[in-house]
């Protein structure tokens, strides 16, 4: 976010920053400019770029051997001036005794202006100066001002830089770079703009429901939208058509693939990245395009701007190489894409499809149980994640009720009891602490749960035995405001049932499952996250209990479907609605 940045000097702070944590690059604070102070021998041209600040690590993160030898920061997607860029130029150009400068700029009318300043003041004063113009992205094609310079600018300087490195001249320099810019494209899209340094608050509304498609990397609202409801997928498929189709045509020659980078725009996580990057190669893949390098991570950002962009440039022969070649930056890009698989073979005792495992009993449909329990978690997903945020991390319901979605798509695939695919997945399949305690609970009931009708005594031994597990597992004990608070009242229940009443056991024992959940809200948490939170979560019901209360229900409606049918609503439970 950028509400941490200082009232003063932001900017040159951030420059100082990056200087003490990457030796090699030194700051001149008036005029600002950062420069690459360890320059390879054998360069005779230096590499200059620069532009508002906002965008990092872009231009930045490749400053120093393989890179850059000066970057001229501006204002926040303000930027610099000529002085600046001329001050930044004459500094490389003189440290390694050089006498000419590249100049690399995006086309945004400021930055073409200031750094145009400089060059004619470079050349006035005796320097030679050549100029690479970035107008990578595709949304503004056919503009007034034409395409902008936006994250194609880390190809154009990551090549530029190792080519530089091996001694080229600045008329071979600027030819390289001409052409690496006609041979890349970029789209980007957004789902929230970035934060306000002045205001403190999102720069622009979206529609609710909508993606800005085509924006701009200093915050400027694209031209069209696109819903935020499709699949990602098809997002990223519909922004490969557009980029393809503006790449220019590979000629006749053998293709030679494509680099794609996938850049966070500030405020989109690894998670995401790393899972668009995938889905990029995956189209490209499909279309026959060879993807020869696929960089994902955080490269030409806008502040916190919640979004991404895809980037590809069409390569020709030797780019790769000069794409790839090391460097000693703050930024470091990865290597060719492996041309062999990736996925690897688990242990032998983890391939394959689970053995069949042999229906539970009694003539009921195999399976009731987890299909009654899955039809609830259906209806519950958000209820349980709003309460595990309250009071946690807000996971709980994706690996609960994703859990139980993966055991009924388990049990269909692969033909076995539905209490067995519960224990399995849960066991197995489902991390956090959800996953073991309930694969416990699961395990516990895998041969009861479908039998018809229920062994009173049989679940409530299976019941008890979880609870003990449960609590040596997990340390927990009732009244830490866990899943057990649930539980224990449950089994509690079944155990003093009366043989006369056996008919309505597992109804009775649901009912107290409700309201040992319903009671946890008035607990204070002393275990699992929800301890971490303080009083956060005070006055609402652990998810945990909750879930084991669904679990109660769903085993009442299956068993006794007529004494159930006087049960809470399990929608009024996972919204603690139901009186204790």
């Amino acid at each position: 976010m950028s509400f941490f940045l200082p009232d003063r000097e932001a900017v040159l702070t951030a420059c100082r920053g990056l200087a003490l944590s990457h030796p090699g690059i030194g700051v001149c604070p008036d005029p600002l400019y950062l420069l690459a102070t360890r320059p390879d021998p054998r360069r005779r041209v230096a590499l200059v770029a620069g532009g508002g600040a906002g965008h990092e690590p872009l231009d930045v993160g490749l400053l120093g051997r393989g890179g850059l030898d000066a970057v001229v920061p501006g204002p926040v997607f303000t930027s610099p001036t000529g002085a600046q860029a001329q001050a930044a130029a004459r500094a490389a150009a003189e440290l390694g005794g050089r006498e000419h400068v590249l100049l690399i700029v995006k086309n945004y009318t400021g930055d073409r202006i200031n750094f145009a300043l400089a060059a004619e003041r470079l050349r006035a004063a005796g320097t030679g100066v050549a100029e690479v113009v970035v107008d990578d992205d595709l949304a503004t094609a056919g503009t007034a001002e034409g395409r902008r310079g936006t994250a194609g600018v880390l190809v154009v300087e990551k090549v530029l830089g190792a080519m530089a490195d091996r001694g080229a001249g600045p008329r071979a320099l600027a030819d390289l770079g001409a052409r690496v810019v006609a041979a890349t494209r970029s789209l980007a899209v957004c789902a929230r703009a970035h934060t306000s340094p002045a205001l403190g608050s999102p720069a622009f509304a979206l529609p609710q429901g909508t993606l800005d498609y085509g924006v701009g990397i200093h915050g400027e609202r694209a031209a069209r939208t696109a819903p935020a409801s499709r699949p990602v997928e098809d997002t990223v498929r519909h922004m490969l058509d557009e980029l393809l189709a503006g790449l220019p045509h590979p000629g006749t020659g053998p293709a030679e693939g494509v680099i794609a980078v996938v850049s966070g725009l500030g405020g989109t996580g690894e998670l995401e990245l790393r899972a668009v990057s995938a889905l990029v190669h995956e189209d490209l893949t499909a279309r026959g395009v060879r993807v020869r390098s696929l960089a994902a991570g955080v490269y030409a950002t806008a502040l916190d701007m919640a979004g991404f962009s895809i980037t590809l440039t069409r390569l020709a022969p030797g780019w790769l190489e000069l794409w790839t070649a090391p460097t000693d930056t703050p930024l470091r890009l990865p290597r060719a894409v492996d041309p062999g698989s990736t996925l690897l073979t688990p242990p032998t005792e983890f391939r394959g499809a689970p053995p069949d495992a042999p229906p539970s009993g009694g003539p009921r449909a195999v399976g009731a149980f987890l299909e009654e329990l899955h039809r609830m978690c259906r209806a519950a997903h958000a209820d349980l994640t709003a309460l595990d945020q309250a009071s946690g991390d807000g996971d709980f319901g994706d690996n609960f009720c994703g859990g139980v979605t993966a055991a009924a798509r388990r049990a269909r695939e692969h033909r076995i009891a539905g209490p067995a695919a519960l224990a399995d997945t849960f066991r197995d399949r489902v991390g956090g602490s959800s996953g073991p305690l309930f694969g416990v609970l699961f395990t516990a009931l895998e041969p009861v749960a479908d039998r018809t009708p229920p062994d009173v005594r049989r679940l409530a031994a299976a019941l008890g035995q979880a609870l003990a597990r449960i609590s040596a597992v997990g340390g927990a004990v009732p009244g830490d405001r866990t899943l057990l608070d649930a539980l224990a009242p449950a089994v509690r229940s079944l155990v003093a049932a009366a043989p006369n009443t056996h008919d309505r056991a597992v109804t009775a024992a649901a009912r107290a499952a409700v309201d040992g959940a319903l009671a946890s809200a008035a607990l204070p948490a002393r275990r699992g996250r929800a301890s971490y939170t303080g009083a956060h979560g005070t006055g609402l019901p652990d998810p945990g209990a909750v879930a084991v209360a669904l679990v109660l229900i769903a085993l009442a409606r299956v068993h006794e479907p007529g004494p159930a049918a006087l049960l809470p609503d399990p929608a009024r439970v996972t919204r603690a609605e139901v009186p204790g």
